[in-house]
């Protein structure tokens, strides 16, 4: 019988930045999130659709969402949920605040350790720091393997175990076999994520962290949870993941953001150029001058 495998999506929720707006940046530089709904990272929908269809490759594998970040976070684990996850866990404590990639690959590194998955599926980069960092720090920590790039698990082998990916590059494809366990982290180019299934958001809709269900007024809504431990998403603190403070958040952080400025593109003049060689030379002179090129 072939065994059925955890495999565990490292998702994050990010504020809208393929649309903002006028009031996106506050006075200070900062982003202004009120004015930016926060959404699934897009990158991170593509690895969830790769882990689901793992999970279609091998029947009673089990998907499961972690994500860091406040209680709200929980939105995103439910979405996974609704398309086909089995469940998730938010990592959320004020600790955990601050974070750069560092301090975020090692709080989601322990959480792992205690997961123990087969297979661990990233986006390629979130939206809102485009660093493409934390999937492949989380594999080092972990001392495991990775597969950066990802578009596509070609197969998975019933006889070793090992699990071949194509990669898109920038020049084209490559083919790739890896043993389990191992980190994997896929590209936009990849399969979007399958829609929402009406009957699963009939059944997750409620599903809650522990926090929300505390906060909840109705006693019979709060003893469905009782008897329906499909609807309780885990809820995990630093204590829960025995994490060193110093290695979470700003404490653990050597990511130091200097200054932040706030750039509106406006143009001030044009030029028209014929296809004639002078032209293009000076062009080119142009853009090497100002650095725009090379």
């Amino acid at each position: 019988m072939k065994k059925p495998l955890k495999i565990v999506v490292l998702a994050k929720q990010v504020p809208d930045t393929r649309n903002v707006g006028k009031d996106a940046m506050k006075a200070d530089g900062t982003v202004n999130r009120a004015a930016l709904p926060a959404i699934f990272n897009p990158e991170d929908l593509n690895a969830l659709e790769q882990a689901l269809i793992l999970k279609d490759m091998r029947p009673g594998s089990t998907v499961h969402l972690l994500t860091m970040g406040p209680h709200r976070a929980a939105d995103i684990i439910r979405d996974a949920m609704y398309r086909g996850a089995d469940g998730g866990i938010l990592l959320t404590d004020r600790k955990f605040a601050g974070a750069d990639t560092l301090a975020t690959s090692y709080a989601l590194s322990r959480a792992l350790d205690k997961v123990k998955p087969d297979i661990i599926v990233a986006g390629r980069q979130a939206i809102d720091g485009d660093t493409a960092q934390v999937g492949p720090q989380v594999a080092e920590k972990m001392g495991i393997p990775q597969v950066t790039y990802a578009e596509e698990i070609v197969s998975l082998s019933d006889d070793n175990g090992e699990i071949v990916i194509k990669r898109r590059l920038d020049h084209g494809v490559e083919v790739v076999s890896c043993p389990l366990p191992l980190v994997v982290t896929v590209n936009g180019s990849a399969a979007p994520c399958r829609p929402q299934h009406a009957k699963r958001v009939m059944k997750y809709k409620h599903a809650r962290i522990p926090t929300e269900i505390q906060d909840m007024d109705a006693d019979y809504i709060s003893q469905m949870y009782e008897t329906r431990d499909y609807l309780k998403i885990g809820e995990w603190s630093v204590a829960d993941v025995e994490a060193d403070d110093s290695q979470l958040g700003l404490a653990g952080s050597p990511t130091k953001v200097k200054a932040i400025e706030n750039v509106v593109f406006q143009a001030k003049e044009a030029k028209r150029l014929t296809a004639a060689d002078a032209d293009i030379d000076e062009l080119m002179a142009e853009l090497i001058s100002s650095h725009t090129l090379g």
